[in-house]
């Protein structure tokens, strides 16, 4: 296995799950070597290190691989979590995890066929949109009365499920800010408006084999 510096991250700036990812990185102050992907020219290196080949991609500097976004993150943050996005009890960390498995589960199942119909059988936009709403419905409820998932302060929970509600609301901007849930329309205004988001979602050039990445994560 190849060895490097720095670990090295395949990412894709659009891509929610890679977003979870840079994340945790960002949140850990871990750096890593930012290889930004064209999806429609994913790198040969990026296959090679995970057959899978889809964002995001970690390979860490002893060659090891990690790749997937929310391992990412438990990896990132058990080197360091300075902001303490996982200092939370056993109990809250097992229901972070269920909620993030709520969402990665049947909430990504309904936004992916919300956003793309055409892909699938047997499957209308609204029942798929009717399907996520009840999520945010539930976000809703979680978020009254105080700003975060899991209380007044950013959470594991919340940088693993705020990528794909920002997906979900881009969909049909008007119909999701107009609805019923303004908890989740204040906390996701709040997430895109704070330099957390801004810092991870900097424009770089496509990677080409042979080229440095970009410094990020310190």
């Amino acid at each position: 296995m190849p060895t490097f510096e720095s670990p090295v991250l395949y990412s894709f700036r659009r891509c929610p799950y890679a977003m979870r990812a840079r994340l945790g990185l960002a949140s850990s102050k871990q750096q890593v070597e930012l290889r930004e992907v064209v999806l429609r020219e994913k790198p040969a290196e990026m296959i090679a290190a995970s057959p899978k080949a889809t964002v995001p991609v970690l390979v860490l500097s002893d060659g090891a691989v990690i790749d997937e976004s929310y391992d990412i993150m438990r990896w990132a943050l058990s080197q360091n979590d300075p902001e303490g996005l996982r200092d939370y009890t056993e109990d809250t960390l097992i229901r972070i995890d269920e909620l993030v498995a709520e969402s990665d589960g049947p909430f990504k199942s309904a936004l992916d066929r919300y956003k793309y119909p055409n892909r699938y059988e047997d499957i209308t936009r609204e029942e798929q949109r009717e399907l996520g709403a009840a999520f945010m419905q539930k976000l809703d409820k979680m978020l009254d009365g105080q700003s975060f998932l899991f209380g007044d302060r950013f959470s594991f929970a919340d940088a693993a499920i705020l990528p794909f509600v920002r997906q979900f609301a881009h969909v049909d901007r008007d119909w999701f800010w107009a609805d019923e849930w303004s908890n989740v329309i204040r906390w996701l205004e709040a997430f895109l408006e704070s330099e957390r988001f801004k810092g991870i979602m900097m424009k770089y050039p496509q990677w080409k084999s042979g080229e440095d990445g970009i410094p990020f994560g310190k």
